[in-house]
């Protein structure tokens, strides 16, 4: 099998994976963490961006596939389902980085590429999130709550434990399981 079928074989199984995880119930209604952002960034960081936008697309759909898409507009399901869990492969621009690091074997050198790509990818799905907070989402603020504050409030909360949990599978694999991010084929 070729690299290429590999790699977007693993895509559809990490994006069924990352839904998977997101139907892990909330510990609360709006700032719970997005689980399944972790697998996708771990592959991201294993092929690459262009792989890793495309599981994030799978991601994005399987929200519509399984009805679970709350849907006040067109142009907010784009923004929050397609663009928002597409823009998490963008990890895999920092791919490079760190398989060469993981190569030359400096481990904090791969450790601080994997933290910046992870910053990258979880602040970009959430910018998304918090601008269609405040263009769609702003009338659910309580009375007396900027729709700006209410959207950096919920989007904010999420961002930060999202990029915790993320954060702690990555110092895990990294340390545990390096080879992960270079593939064989």
């Amino acid at each position: 099998m070729s690299s290429k079928i590999n790699a977007l074989i693993e895509a559809a199984i990490i994006a069924a994976l990352a839904m998977a995880l997101s139907l892990v119930p909330d510990f609360a209604s709006w700032f719970t963490p997005s689980f399944g952002a972790a697998p996708l960034i771990l592959f991201s960081l294993r092929r690459g961006s262009k792989y890793g936008i495309f599981a994030g697309f799978i991601w994005g759909l399987l929200y519509f596939i399984l009805g679970r898409v709350y849907y006040l507009s067109l142009s907010q399901v784009l923004l929050e389902y397609i663009l928002a869990f597409a823009s998490m492969g963008l990890a895999g621009l920092f791919a490079a980085p760190l398989q060469k690091a993981l190569k030359q074997q400096q481990r904090k050198k791969a450790l601080f590429s994997a933290l910046i790509a992870a910053c990258f990818a979880v602040f970009t799905r959430y910018f998304w999130h918090f601008l269609a907070g405040v263009i769609f989402w702003g009338a659910y603020a309580p009375k007396g709550m900027s729709p700006l504050f209410y959207s950096l409030l919920v989007n904010g909360s999420a961002c930060i434990f999202t990029l915790l949990f993320v954060t702690a599978a990555l110092i895990i694999l990294l340390m545990t399981q390096s080879s992960f991010f270079l593939p064989k084929r």
